[in-house]
């Protein structure tokens, strides 16, 4: 346990675990006391020419002056951080707070500090120092320092790279041959694109060490056939990899130097060569001893699919946080425990690391799964073709987080941005460790290429094998929010296969103009019904009648595609009776061909599954195995996420018990079709569904998707309005947060706080008696209104809490008297009288900081289509133009503020800017934690807010602009 040096406790919260460039870990902590001895070791494995850059001069040893300055630090004014693996420094930097002159100063008047970096020369070019500059700027800014300076030798070149890359707003002078640098430490733009963009290398680099491994160690593999070790070790062997595999036992008899054909030890330590990857498939009380010998070999990652973690309680989560940090401290990453393994399907590769007895076909499709059940079932949704079930494209990763103690979907979502192999990225998820950086990183994926999520346990907590940050936004709120970040939210596993199919292969539709031809009649209008159901634009269907040849076919989709007037095309087939018969080969190739002419739109094909239709469309594109390839033995259960997958294979048991998808005993064991003859090059297979209904909304998620993609080339800007005043709302908030650690603002102190952003609230004056509602009347003015503000009557005029246009004294003291006849003493009512305002809609307009997610800004209308029915649209702050438009356009009720049936059209622009100062209000201010105007009446030109609160706290911590850090343990 460290301890503290000087003056100030040890700041146990600035230690991190960080991933570096070459995709291992480090762990970033401060340097006290203790470690005089680690630094001496450090500074003999530096060079003597790294050694000159940071003295500038010869400086073999570190006399015992400099190693008590070096390890001594008040965690104030002079702060060291040590970047180590194991229990070894790689890199170290320090600063020291400088006054005027460049001498060393105290206290908070002094804002500037010097900077200097020392590393390893085994680990320059990893990243090191730019972690640490990250790491000890934050610090720094903690403490009140607010720029650094260095000086550094004009040679050090990659030094000077290391500061003029971060990004932030520098100075750079040249004096007496040092070069001097000076830059201020706020984030800006270019810092936070600097460091996301190293932070998307590092991961991405860590997760492909662990998917595409040079030599793989399977610690665990049983003596006798059978076992999840000994399965996995032949599902890698069949699976064809390319590099070098090898068993490891501690049981295995002396001289025993294979096992199955493969080159077998006792030890990871006994094999004569480097290891990348280390599947671990021992009891989970015998994991700690595994990963210290693997540490000590070198491998660069863990793969652990032991049971007995977190998802087995409080003991069982606390094995697993040692389990990371003991991982950590080797700079290793892990994928699990309680995993179902992995799967890297590329030539180059060919890994399986799995319980899947198969290795399934190449393809563009990229899955992730958090459950080992379900991941059974997405491949073997994928993984066969035949008795309709649809698909026409295979695999190129698959990743099973298991508990997802370490690598998650966030590192696996920075893998496959920048995968070549990967099109289409599949997503079953049952928590979201970091919902802010998974939306970050899903805008920018989805940018590039669909991603499709479905969500399992959303009306319930997680699996307890789970560590997450608890959100208070509703499970409606988090799916608004990931659509917005242009994420394909489904809501079953067989919508996920079937949009992620559809993706892989076909063009995204230009729009939701869809042509429906076909040889039934019947089929036709139920996927018509079910276009306009999913709000896609269809044409009337085309009967060609069920004696259409396949010429006829050709031709009709031919004609299809070429209309201007369509954006996609549905067929729809009933297919001749009898397996494989020549007419369903032969419609197959008809629209293949005609869709080959013509392929930039998406064609789509529903069937009757009464002959070998879908078979056919695939062809020799299904990810079934070739001829002669046999099924494996289904590997032997285990305790947790196997067991679970077997029970759910043989017996049909739901997946879980928190609200996940199951899969039906027929989707998750594979039914293999016979392979046929390939498609002509460069065509596209087309997707069969065997409903209306799941092609129509496959289509649908398409055509949303392509429009987000068209949408998000331009995302508009957050205005700027010359009326606001943020320093004067800062000093505001400043003097109300001294009073407390929290509080709801008084009416006049939400006033005077909105009214600094250009946002007005009509005043309301408290009427305690007829008299004092009559003078309040008298200084507004008439008309007026009377309104009850005690809660169970607030926002509710249905109640008859609200008696509006009171044009004089005397009305005004007739309702008085009729509100308190009717909902009791004033006391209990408490009535005020408020202006009246233009009549218009009624609107509630809400943000608020949420804890996991973010700032969100909310819209709907206000009364029981808000309360009752949930209709209320989403967005992240800081929320642009383009953003409040949509926003407003969003809610179901949406048209009631655009004339619904003749009525007059309200002011949306003006609605919209309301909205946008909102938002630059709490993402100026972090501090205002919940605003609520409520009600905002939207006139047929201008806007009224009757009523406003807001709350304010200490603003919660932004991991997103902090340093980057993995998950604590």
């Amino acid at each position: 346990m460290q301890t503290s040096s000087d003056r100030h406790e040890y700041p146990a919260h600035w230690e991190a675990d960080v991933v570096l460039r070459d995709g291992g870990t480090a762990r970033i902590r401060p340097i006290t006391a203790d470690d005089a001895e680690r630094l001496v070791s450090f500074y003999e494995q530096v060079s003597d020419e790294s050694k000159y850059y940071r003295f500038f001069a010869p400086y073999p040893r570190l006399s015992a002056k400099d190693v008590h300055r070096f390890t001594h630090h008040d965690f104030v004014d002079r702060v060291g951080l040590a970047a180590t693996v194991g229990d070894d420094f790689i890199g170290t930097v320090r600063y020291d707070r400088i006054g005027a002159g460049g001498r060393p100063a105290t206290g908070a008047e002094a804002d500037e500090a010097e900077v200097a970096f020392l590393v390893q020369d085994a680990h320059q070019g990893r990243g090191v120092a730019s972690a640490l500059l990250e790491h000890i700027a934050a610090v720094a800014r903690e403490r009140g320092i607010r720029r650094f300076a260095a000086e550094v030798l004009p040679a050090n070149t990659k030094m000077i790279k290391v500061f003029t890359d971060a990004g932030y707003t520098q100075k750079r002078s040249f004096e007496d041959g040092v070069v001097r640098l000076e830059f201020g430490l706020e984030p800006t733009d270019r810092s936070l694109a600097v460091q996301y963009a190293r932070e998307q290398r590092a991961e991405a680099r860590s997760v492909q060490r662990l998917l595409a491994p040079g030599a793989v160690a399977v610690i665990g593999t049983g003596r006798t056939p059978g076992g999840v070790g000994r399965s996995i070790l032949g599902n890698i062997r069949d699976g064809g990899f390319t590099g070098r595999l090898y068993a490891v036992n501690g049981a295995l008899p002396e001289g025993q130097k294979e096992l199955d054909g493969v080159p077998a030890f006792r030890s990871v330590r006994d094999i004569d060569g480097p290891v990348d990857v280390a599947v671990v498939a021992v009891p989970a009380e015998r994991v700690p001893e595994v990963v210290a010998e693997c540490g000590a070999h070198d491998v660069q990652g863990l793969v652990v699919v032991s049971a007995g973690y977190a998802e087995s309680g409080p003991e069982g989560r606390e094995r697993q946080r040692a389990l990371v940090r003991q991982a950590r401290s080797y700079g290793m990453r892990i994928i699990g425990p309680n995993s179902f393994g992995v799967i890297n399907t590329s030539p180059e590769v060919r890994l399986n690391a799995s319980l899947a007895p198969d290795m399934p076909r190449a393809g563009r499709i990229g899955l992730f799964a958090q459950s080992g059940a379900i991941g059974v079932a997405l491949l073997s949704r994928l993984h066969r073709r035949g008795g309709g079930v649809t698909g026409v494209t295979g695999l190129s990763t698959f990743v099973s987080s298991g508990n997802r103690a370490d690598v998650s979907g966030n590192d696996v979502l920075q893998y496959w941005y920048e995968d070549a192999d990967t099109d289409v990225a599949l997503m079953y998820l049952e928590s979201i460790g970091n919902p802010r950086k998974f939306t970050r990183l899903a805008r920018r994926t989805a940018a590039a290429k669909p991603l499709v999520v479905v969500q399992g346990a959303r009306h319930g907590a997680g699996p307890r094998g789970h560590a997450v940050r608890a959100t208070q936004l509703p499970h409606a709120t988090v799916s608004a929010l990931l659509r917005q970040a242009g994420v394909i939210r489904v809501d079953t596993i067989t919508d996920l296969v079937d949009a992620g199919l559809l993706l892989a292969r076909q063009p995204l539709p230009a729009g939701p103009r869809v042509a429906i031809l076909g040889n039934s009649e019947s089929l036709g209008l139920l996927t018509y019904d079910a276009c306009l159901a999913e709000g896609l634009r269809p044409h009337p269907p085309q009967d060609l009648t069920t004696a259409a040849s396949a010429a006829d076919f050709h031709a009709a989709l031919s004609r299809a595609l070429a209309d201007d007037s369509s954006d996609a095309v549905v067929v729809t087939a009933i297919p001749s009776v009898g397996e494989g018969s020549v007419g369903d080969a032969a419609l197959a190739e008809a629209l293949r061909s005609a869709a080959a002419e013509r392929p930039t739109k998406p064609v789509l094909v529903v069937h009757v599954e009464l002959g070998g239709l879908a078979e056919a469309l695939s062809a020799a594109t299904s990810t079934a195995p070739q001829p002669g390839a046999a099924s494996g033995p289904d590997p032997a259960p285990r305790t947790g996420e196997r067991a679970e997958a077997r029970a759910t294979a043989d017996e049909g048991a739901p997946a879980d018990d928190k609200g996940a998808p199951a899969p039906s005993p027929e989707d998750v064991r594979p039914e293999y079709a016979r392979p046929g003859d390939a498609p002509p090059e460069g065509t596209h297979p087309l997707p069969a569904y065997p409903a209306a209904e799941r092609a129509v909304r496959a289509l649908a998620q398409a055509v949303a998707y392509g429009q987000w993609r068209r949408d998000a080339a331009d995302p508009g800007k957050v205005p700027e309005y010359e009326d606001i005043d943020e320093r004067g709302a800062a000093t505001l908030i400043d003097g109300l947060l001294a009073r407390g650690q929290g509080l709801s603002l008084t009416t006049d102190a939400t006033c005077e706080l909105l009214a600094a952003y250009g946002v007005h609230v009509h005043r309301a004056l408290p009427a305690p008696t007829p008299d004092a509602a009559a003078e309040a009347a008298r200084a507004l003015g008439h008309p007026v209104a009377l309104k009850a503000t005690a809660p169970h009557l607030r926002h509710r005029a249905d109640l008859g809490g609200v008696r509006l246009d009171l044009a004089d004294e005397e009305q005004l003291r007739r309702a008085y008297a009729e509100l308190t006849e009717l909902f009791g003493s004033p006391e209990e009512l408490r009535p005020v009288v408020q202006r009246m305002a233009p009549r218009g809609v009624d609107t509630v307009v809400r943000a608020v900081i949420d804890p996991a997610a973010g700032a969100v800004l909310s819209f709907g209308l206000a009364g029981a289509a808000s309360q009752l029915l949930g209709d209320m649209a989403h967005r992240l702050i800081p929320v642009t133009d383009r953003d409040a438009t949509s926003l407003v356009r969003s809610i179901r009720t949406a048209p009631l503020l655009f004339g619904w049936r003749g009525s007059a059209p309200v002011d949306t622009p003006a609605l919209e800017e309301l909205m946008l100062r909102v938002s630059r209000l709490v993402h100026d201010h972090p501090e205002v934690v919940a605003v609520t105007l409520e009600p905002v009446v939207v006139a047929p030109h201008g806007v009224s807010v009757l009523g406003a609160s807001v709350r304010l706290a200490p603003p919660p911590a932004r991991d997103d602009l902090g340093p980057r850090t993995l998950p604590a343990y």
